[in-house]
């Protein structure tokens, strides 16, 4: 295809000219190993997964002017990591401490307010962007509306900092209020299902107090369930959010993604999945060793107690 939209090309001789395509076909068989066994190219392609060797993209690069996908990802990474990492971790411990309120106040105003609420969460994150978007960013104009950082930058580093702030309240808070109900709700069921076992009440019979009955009888049994939300909410966070980031202008990879979809450059599509692949097989592996740690009836080697 290069050689076909070079301008010199057409007025070559015929078989100069399919001299020349046949060449760039050869170079490109050898240059993707197509010349090959297929176990010999899986065992490649394996390889370069492991070591990370994820390749060069199509059509995008970095902003250093590198089109390496691993420094591609490396660049956006960081901007990811802040939008998630603030939306996802305040959503996570705020909604599961609330939930855990609500589960002592069963049938209370605020508990039917949760559960008459809880179904705006079926809304995406980037639906209310785009209101809050127009309220905050063009109609009461008190936050900005796109990018990461103000033009020009400031030049102290508490200055950039609040202005990064400003920036991420929007995106962050589109978020966070797309999860919010949903999550309180789930986490409040939850603890609601523990809180009527036959042991809380005997432990209520006891005469052991509301917190001494909350820490031992039922934060402890769900501690499991917790740590594999939290776990898996910590590998969503590189991720990114495609559309949000697309919304809001926000130079993540969710934003890259999307990007390397519509110009398919099959390359970074490849090698954020392949990251992503790692991360949760690590993950899932970590978890049974602290499955063994934080619950005892879990035991490692799969032989039955006696």
């Amino acid at each position: 295809m290069q050689i076909q939209m070079n301008q010199a090309y057409k007025t070559l001789d015929p078989s100069v000219k399919e001299q020349l395509t046949a060449e760039k076909i050869q170079n490109e068989i050898e240059r993707l190993n197509l010349d090959q066994p297929l176990i010999i190219r899986s065992v490649g392609f394996l390889k370069n997964a492991l070591t990370l060797n994820l390749g060069r993209a199509q059509h995008m690069s970095a902003d250093s002017g590198s089109r390496n996908v691993r420094q591609i990802i490396i660049e956006r990474l960081p901007y990811t990591l802040l939008l998630m990492g603030t939306s996802q971790l305040l959503s996570f411990f705020s909604t599961l401490f609330i939930a855990l309120a609500l589960s002592r106040k069963y049938g209370s105003f605020w508990d039917k307010l949760v559960i008459t609420m809880s179904p705006t969460s079926s809304v995406p994150g980037w639906f209310y962007g785009i209101f809050l978007i127009l309220l905050f960013a063009a109609i009461l104009k008190i936050l900005p509306f796109g990018g990461v950082i103000d033009a020009p930058v400031p030049d102290d580093f508490l200055g950039r900092a609040l202005s990064v702030l400003k920036h991420l309240i929007l995106p962050a808070g589109s978020l966070f209020v797309s999860n919010f109900f949903i999550s309180i709700y789930n986490w409040r069921t939850f603890f609601l299902i523990y809180s009527s076992e036959d042991y809380v009440d005997t432990a209520k019979a006891k005469g052991l107090t509301s917190r001494e009955i909350e820490r031992k009888y039922i934060l402890r049994p769900t501690l499991p369930t917790i740590i594999t939300s939290f776990a898996l909410l910590l590998i969503g966070l590189w991720s990114g959010a495609t559309i949000l980031e697309t919304v809001f202008n926000w130079p993540g990879l969710g934003r890259t993604i999307y990007k390397a979809i519509n110009l398919y450059d099959t390359p970074v599509i490849v090698g954020t999945t392949i990251i992503y692949a790692y991360l949760l097989a690590v993950t899932v592996f970590t978890l049974d060793f602290i499955y063994a740690l934080v619950d005892p009836r879990v035991k490692i080697g799969g032989g039955a107690s006696k």
